[in-house]
């Protein structure tokens, strides 16, 4: 008896053999900001500054540290947007709505996009049976639905994470896009039908980069290094850039004044399409 090799959703596309793909307005590259904005568990580990202390109950180092960004680093994030009207790709864990409302309210009031990323970044989203799994993502969607106004279209599962089932079963709940594959500066289709991979970062990701060591100078030489190159290839066809945000990283106090300077430099650029990625997944299914 034979059995199936698990696969990915989707299949290989070398980028220089696909269809062009146009912007608005004849823009070269399309840019969102991707702002995660996350519950965590306290007696959960999850993202941590410190290992030492990681598997300790309670955790104060590193909880506290994840905490500032409900607490404190949102808002300065949120300043930094509002002074350049930029409006994000919020990756909202639903719990994020009980526990911390002021900053649905705030995001609302904004008018922000909003994409369901589980339901808190302490428990990754796996081994769930499929009936589980399909109860679970209806609660998150309808949290978030009821919550904002609008219904989720995109996915990011915490830490982007997936089941082999989760793209087909977004799909019977009337999502059209995910952001865990981030193998690709363009969107392109899955293998389920009405799901496309929409690109995120990993690399151009501030938890990423800050805690490898990067500077603050550095954060803003590589936002600008990252446009100017997808702007080069985006010659023949369109490009997308992501820069991935958490509040308790970018938004400590040290940090602030980069993060103006990139979101400054992103939203001079006369070529760039700032849009969210809502915007983009319907450009590029429309067009398809």
């Amino acid at each position: 008896m034979t059995t199936s090799k698990p696969v990915p959703p989707f299949t290989y596309s070398p980028i220089i053999e696909r269809a062009p793909i146009v912007w608005p307005d004849g823009a070269k590259v399309a840019v969102y900001i991707g702002l995660n904005v996350e519950h965590f568990l306290v007696d959960r580990p999850s993202t941590s500054i410190w290992p030492g202390t990681a598997d300790l109950v309670p955790d104060a180092l590193n909880y506290g540290w994840r905490d500032y960004g409900a607490r404190v680093g949102i808002w300065r994030t949120i300043e930094a947007l509002d002074s350049h009207g930029i409006r994000p790709s919020v990756l909202l864990n639903s719990a994020v709505i009980e526990e911390h409302p002021q900053i649905i309210s705030a995001g609302v009031a904004r008018d922000w996009t909003w994409l369901a990323h589980g339901r808190t970044n302490s428990v990754l989203h796996t081994d769930m049976t499929p009936a589980e799994e399909r109860d679970v993502l209806t609660d998150i969607t309808e949290s978030i639905t009821h919550a904002t106004g609008r219904r989720p279209q995109g996915w990011m599962g915490p830490g982007l994470t997936e089941t082999l089932r989760t793209p087909e079963l977004l799909a019977d709940l009337g999502y059209r896009y995910v952001l865990d594959w981030t193998n690709d500066d363009q969107p392109y289709p899955l293998t389920v039908p009405g799901v496309i991979s929409v690109p995120y970062s990993v690399e151009l990701n501030d938890l990423l980069m800050f805690g490898r060591g990067c500077t603050g100078d550095e954060f803003v030489q590589i936002v600008k290094d990252q446009y100017e190159q997808l702007r080069i290839d985006s010659s023949s066809s369109g490009r997308v850039m992501a820069l991935a945000l958490h509040p308790f990283v970018i938004g400590q106090p040290f940090r602030h004044k980069y993060l103006d300077q990139a979101l400054r430099y992103l939203a001079g650029q006369s070529d760039a399409w700032l849009t969210t990625s809502d915007e983009i997944a319907a450009h590029f299914m429309d067009a398809r």
